[in-house]
């Protein structure tokens, strides 16, 4: 028998038949998108409800600050690959539990494996929580950190943040231009 090359298609399917994580009993399964040969990706903490319904990341409230913070640098949602740790939508859009974490993981890390993104921004602390458990997202955001294997992490706010609290609006295009000049250095080394 011939075996199958994981592509993000293929990916996305075997995604629709998992029932692995308990939010699958009452949430439909929500894979990332973007372009898949993307030098940066964007992972956020679970699919909200617009999420849910349609089977996409980041196309609600949050999502259309993304993409305005996107626009912002000159980048548009077809550069960047968006996903999340979690691959389904907690009820009430409370927070992911770590065993939720957990269990979906092993999904981003194949996305990850798939796109193979220079760089990696989490957007808000649940994400960030993946790559560094001792680094909270008020002292990291904005401000590149390294992996061991070399990839760079860019933690971010997560946009839902500054629609909850408005004062944080300015952090977060204060941290996409210093995303933007990031890019920009490796672009010139």
């Amino acid at each position: 028998m011939p075996t199958m090359t994981l592509t993000l298609a293929t990916l996305a399917e075997r995604l629709k038949e998992w029932k692995g994580c308990d939010l699958s009993k009452n949430a439909n399964p929500v894979l990332g998108e973007g372009n898949p040969t993307a030098q940066i990706m964007f992972i956020g903490e679970a699919p909200g409800q617009r999420e849910d319904e349609m089977g996409r990341p980041f196309v609600g409230p949050a999502g259309k600050f993304l993409d305005e913070l996107l626009a912002s640098i000159g980048l548009k949602r077809e550069d960047v690959y968006i996903s999340n740790v979690v691959k389904y939508r907690p009820p009430g859009n409370r927070d992911p539990t770590p065993e939720e974490k957990e269990v979906c993981m092993p999904w981003l890390q194949l996305e990850i494996a798939l796109i193979k993104p220079a760089v990696l921004v989490p957007l808000g602390r649940h994400a960030l929580g993946h790559f560094f458990t001792k680094l909270s997202i008020t002292a990291a955001h904005g401000k590149a950190q390294q992996l061991p294997n070399g990839t760079t992490v860019f933690p971010i706010y997560h946009p839902a943040a500054a629609l909850h609290n408005g004062s944080l609006k300015q952090s977060l295009y204060d941290d996409f231009a210093a995303l933007r000049a990031f890019l920009d250095s490796k672009k010139k080394s």
